[in-house]
């Protein structure tokens, strides 16, 4: 895979990440800690974004 194709995959993943983190707080009674969980793959997922712009 070309380091574009990653870097759309990636991005995809990152947006898919944050309409799924909307989404759970748009229910009352959300889990704190699954959306704690989905912020930090977001969080790694913008590193490895920023990392292969980078390079």
């Amino acid at each position: 895979m070309s380091q574009n194709a990653a870097l759309v995959n990636l991005e995809e993943q990152h947006h898919a990440l944050e309409r799924e983190i909307e989404e759970e707080l748009a229910h009352p009674g959300y889990d704190d800690l699954h959306v704690a969980e989905l912020k930090r793959k977001k969080l790694l997922l913008k590193d490895e974004i920023s990392r292969i712009r980078t390079s």
